[in-house]
């Protein structure tokens, strides 16, 4: 996640599985949602971000080998 020209106080990743995949581990965020659609939020720590900061979350998943298309925001 980059912040871009400003500073953020948070951000939201979120996708549909395309098909049966989860995720197994998550880390660097907090996930929500149910079924194929995803969504992870910044920790605490990582959520505020000056202007061309970045941050990273990572996930191991399981299940079909296709993958998401990702959306990015900040609030």
């Amino acid at each position: 996640m980059r912040a871009g020209n400003a500073a953020i106080s948070g951000w939201t990743v979120n996708w549909a599985w395309p098909g049966s995949q989860t995720i197994t581990q998550l880390w660097g965020g907090v996930r929500s949602g149910s079924g194929s659609a995803v969504t992870v939020r910044n920790e605490a720590w990582n959520g505020s971000l000056a202007a061309n900061a970045t941050t990273t979350f990572g996930f191991l998943g399981g299940g079909s080998s296709a993958a998401p298309a990702l959306t990015c925001t900040s609030p």
